[in-house]
């Protein structure tokens, strides 16, 4: 199946420098997001880090052995953030969320760690694929807030980042596609700033109109944290 996608990432109104990264591949069908944290350069050079990994990566035919290779691709890069960060920062965290996607054929998959997130929108409707590894999921999975309380808070702590911790754990899920798929990667500076009718009638447009559209959306509002987007979409140019 062939595939279309655009991507752009900017460090929004306030921010004073961009520690977000994107990786966007149509030919190998591979995507992500990555949201650099840890303040003077760390999240910068955590994000770069793990969009370089991506980029020297050779992806196998099968979608299982090319989800292995990102999966130790990701940890590698876990372990030199932590090596690194030991050696120049002082022991602080150099860390980083990151969504990714990688697709051949009718099926998907995405891994991730933090709050960066995927969306796929499949005709009338948006639907998010990951879930955010923060506080308030967390309570949510052990019922300890209800549905309604976690759509009413609003945190930036998250529990898992490459570079957070010694053992990475990165959740994963498969999905089918289908032909006129749309995806959405995205951090959360995105996804904080606009609604999902906002990201809904974006994603109505071509690939490209679509990561501009919502890029101007976010940057004509707040844009209080850095912003990136991807959009990828199966089978044809437009929804």
């Amino acid at each position: 199946m062939e595939w279309f996608s655009a991507a752009d990432t900017h460090r929004g109104n306030h921010r004073p420098r961009n520690e977000d990264a994107v990786f966007c591949s149509s030919e190998r069908k591979l995507w992500a997001v990555a949201d650099g944290m840890g303040g003077h350069k760390a999240g910068e050079y955590a994000s770069e880090q793990i969009a370089q990994g991506l980029t020297d990566l050779s992806l196998p035919g099968e979608l299982a052995d090319c989800v292995d290779v990102i999966e130790d691709c990701l940890l590698e890069v876990n372990d030199h953030l932590r090596h690194h960060a030991r050696a120049n920062c002082d022991g602080n965290t150099v860390g980083s969320t990151v969504v990714t996607l990688v697709a051949r054929d009718d099926a998907a998959v995405a891994l991730w760690a933090g709050d960066s997130r995927l969306y796929r929108l499949r005709g009338r409707h948006l639907t998010q694929i990951t879930r955010d590894h923060n506080p308030v999921s967390d309570l949510l999975d052990s019922g300890g807030v209800t549905e309604e309380e976690a759509m009413a808070a609003d945190t930036n702590i998250i529990t898992r980042a490459v570079g957070g911790q010694r053992e990475l754990h990165l959740d994963v899920a498969v999905f089918d596609v289908r032909e006129g798929d749309t995806l959405l990667l995205c951090s959360d500076g995105l996804y904080r700033e606009l609604t999902n009718h906002d990201l809904f009638d974006a994603l109505q447009q071509d690939v490209d109109e679509a990561v501009n559209t919502l890029m101007a959306a976010c940057l004509g509002g707040e844009a209080r944290d850095n912003v990136s987007i991807v959009v990828a979409r199966a089978g044809y140019d437009h929804a």
